[in-house]
């Protein structure tokens, strides 16, 4: 039963071209992925759920057969078949030695690994032994954490976070020729389709395949993946109540981009203190939310200040708390953040007088400060937005600060210092 299943799974053994189906479109992370077939270590690949993990090792399948790698020395093994399901790595790995007899150096890739017992025991015991397998290891977010592989697996693993489609991947998606676009030559008319989609990508977000359903399914598919993460990742794994966990993951995604207050979670869900302290781990583990932190250099100072809250994707906070066009700058300042957390930046924030929403740390100073205003063109709102720049870059001595805006371009001198005006759909696709 357990051959016949990967035989199922692993199509390129009888047809190699069958992997071009499974592979979907191309993402802007694969080639990341590529470069890791050059090294030994074990390629953890993490992220939230239908993120895209299980389409990016198929597509890194897709390049090793493209590169002559022999089908047989190809192994995927989907721990969430039934047939596979708590089964030991080393119990289907060695049926797959029996009856296919790869010859050479073997790709072994495995998908849900946390539902197979004592995994990475299999994997430490190969890769100390120096086998020929090159490892790929994939999992439901909260279930495949860093802390818990990463003593498991010290020195032998590099890990590689998967997100929801950036606006630009989100473009290829809905097939706008974006590899051909020149920002500094771009006629109005493509423009307008560029400013048309970002409102989708606002309101329905980046999860692969909810950008190719009907509009229509769209937030049917959100609200799952909402409660399969409440389900999946949360309740199952940490026997948490469900109506608690969600009204406090729906509370946290409704007032994205604000900063997170104990004491009105909790007259907000009824749930005491320690609960939410609690429950709030375990939804930021599974990558539902993100907690950014106050900038200061003292981290007693940093604790000190609460922390702002952020969604992984706009389409799921959108679906989940039903509100969007009165806040489409708090979810577009959500947007920014997700990005700048796809980039690998490090961002806090920071409050004088007024309130800066991203401080961008580097060489362990801020060396960047960002606004996010939707309507720049009301005078009051300028003017808000450009003081809490202005103290911030004092504060920090930086004489040049951003503010993304929803279509206003531009920029300005102010004692001295610089104030760059972008538009939300040019930043993400800069």
């Amino acid at each position: 039963m357990a051959f016949n299943a990967l035989k199922d799974w692993n199509v390129w053994w009888t047809e190699s071209s069958a992997v071009k189906k499974l592979s979907g479109v191309e993402r802007n992370q694969t080639d990341q992925l590529f470069e890791f077939l050059k090294i030994r270590e074990v390629k953890i690949i993490t992220g939230v759920r239908r993120s895209g993990k299980s389409t990016l090792m198929y597509q890194i399948i897709g390049e090793l057969l493209a590169r002559d790698t022999k089908p047989e020395n190809l192994l995927f093994i989907n721990f969430e078949d039934s047939r596979l399901r708590k089964q030991d790595v080393g119990e289907v790995f060695n049926i797959y030695l029996r009856e296919v007899s790869p010859a050479g150096k073997i790709f072994l890739f495995l998908d849900e690994v946390q539902h197979s017992k004592d995994w990475w025991f299999f994997i430490r015991k190969n890769y100390d032994l120096k086998k020929e397998i090159s490892f790929f290891v994939s999992g439901s977010s909260s279930e495949l954490l860093p802390k818990e592989y990463s003593s498991l697996l010290t020195g032998r693993n590099v890990s590689f976070e998967v997100f929801p489609l950036s606006f630009r991947e989100f473009l290829k998606f809905r097939e706008f020729p974006v590899e051909e676009l020149k920002l500094n030559f771009i006629t109005t008319e493509t423009e307008n389709r560029i400013r048309h989609l970002l409102k989708e990508y606002l309101l329905y977000g980046g999860f692969p395949e909810v950008v190719l359903k009907e509009k229509n399914f769209k937030n049917i598919l959100l609200n799952q993946y909402f409660t399969d993460i409440i389900n999946k990742d949360i309740v199952n794994r940490y026997n948490t109540n469900f109506t608690k966990t969600f009204d406090l993951a729906k509370y946290l995604l409704t007032n994205v981009s604000n900063l997170f207050s104990f004491r009105s979670a909790r007259a907000a869900t009824g749930l005491g203190m320690e609960t939410i302290e609690k429950y709030l781990s375990y939804i930021t583990e599974s990558y539902l939310v993100s907690l950014v932190p106050f900038f200061s250099h003292s981290l007693k100072i940093q604790n000190q200040h609460p922390k702002k809250v952020y969604s992984i994707d706009t389409g799921l906070r959108n679906a989940v708390s039903f509100k969007f066009s009165e806040d489409v700058g708090r979810v577009a300042e959500n947007l920014v953040f997700i990005e700048l957390k796809r980039r690998g930046k490090e961002a806090y924030y920071w409050k004088g007088k007024q309130e800066v929403d991203f401080v961008i740390k580097e060489n362990l100073k801020p060396a960047r400060l960002i606004q996010v205003s939707w309507d720049i063109e009301n005078e009051k709102t300028k003017n808000r937005e450009v003081n809490a720049l202005l103290e911030g870059m004092n504060e920090f001595k930086l004489s040049e600060g951003l503010i993304i805006t929803g279509d206003y371009s531009g920029e300005e001198e102010i004692s001295g210092k610089t104030i760059k005006y972008v538009p939300l759909w040019r930043w993400l696709l800069d």
